[in-house]
């Protein structure tokens, strides 16, 4: 499997879009990479192929979301980019007899520091009614390393202090999302 292929698969013109959507990728799978840098996180056993190949794919569904201020030119809510690039990536690897589902997982379980089926609810999103939460170790690290980083503002990494005030907006409980994905990782 070959991330850059699927991307460029989903995203044939080098258009300002798929140049975003690189550079954040990108920047993402550096960011995690990064935290497994720390020597003392060898005993959680992640496998980095998935990890720089998630980070990659992580936000592929964007190309068919309505976000103007990013560039997305689609028609469905920018929140659904999550659960749309899981789908791109199920029937990508049906199609080409590959098994995409943990980078179909890392996609729907990003957003934010994942979504519970009662976020959902409470919030009226426009998502099914049920949990978004990231489970694998990968999935968490990619979800983590996607804080760092915005779309809107590409040009340099966010401070702890901006991540946690950007996370907190959503919720306490967001917020200690995010703080037992720091504590696992050892980032702060």
């Amino acid at each position: 499997m070959n991330a850059l292929n699927i991307i460029l698969h989903f995203y044939p013109d080098d258009t300002p879009l798929r140049r975003l959507l690189l550079l954040h990728s990108t920047q993402v799978r550096d960011k995690a990479l990064t935290i497994l840098g720390n020597p003392e996180l060898k005993e959680l056993d992640i496998d980095l192929q998935l990890v720089n190949d998630g980070a990659l794919l992580h936000d592929i569904g964007i190309v068919r979301c309505k976000a103007p201020g990013i560039l997305c030119e689609g028609e469905a809510d920018y929140l659904l980019h999550g659960t749309i690039g899981a789908e791109m990536l199920r029937q990508y690897g049906q199609e080409h007899g590959l098994d995409m589902e943990p980078y179909a997982r890392i996609c729907e379980r990003h957003t934010g520091t994942g979504l519970t089926a009662d976020d959902i609810i409470r919030q009226q999103l426009p998502l099914p009614h049920r949990d978004f939460c990231p489970e694998t170790a990968e999935e968490k690290l990619v979800c983590l390393a996607d804080k760092f980083y915005s779309k809107s503002s590409p040009e340099k990494e966010k401070t702890m202090e901006k991540v946690r005030k950007s996370v907190a907006k959503f919720g306490p409980e967001s917020l200690d999302r995010f703080e037992a994905l720091c504590k696992m990782f050892m980032v702060d």
